[in-house]
């Protein structure tokens, strides 16, 4: 279950790094709608990341966190915020992503 709520907790550590860049292209009271959703997300993530860390390893679950949280940025990145798409950057995500599956088959819990 805390694996379950490892991976939501990396999720919305996406959620608040895209509330953040789409707060950075508005204005007006819609900049502040997305600042809200980052401070929400944010605050989730760290309040489910903490609830994790109870039974997870604290190594395994912050790099599968910021594991999940980078992956997922990078993505959000190319296909919202249109940025470029090279070999190498596609290369090194799907490095991070098996890193994350090792951690997840050797850690002990």
């Amino acid at each position: 279950m805390n694996w379950i709520i490892l991976i939501i907790a990396g999720l919305c550590e996406v959620g608040f790094t895209s509330c953040l860049g789409k707060a950075q292209q508005s204005s007006g009271n819609e900049m502040y709608g997305w600042y809200g959703g980052f401070l929400v997300c944010l605050v989730a993530s760290m309040l489910l990341l903490m609830k994790a860390t109870q039974t997870l390893p604290l190594g395994t679950a912050y790099a599968v966190w910021t594991g999940i949280g980078a992956v997922g940025t990078v993505l959000i990145g190319i296909f919202v915020f249109k940025e470029p798409v090279t070999f190498w950057r596609v290369f090194f995500i799907f490095t991070l992503i098996g890193s994350i599956v090792g951690l997840k088959f050797v850690s002990s819990h």
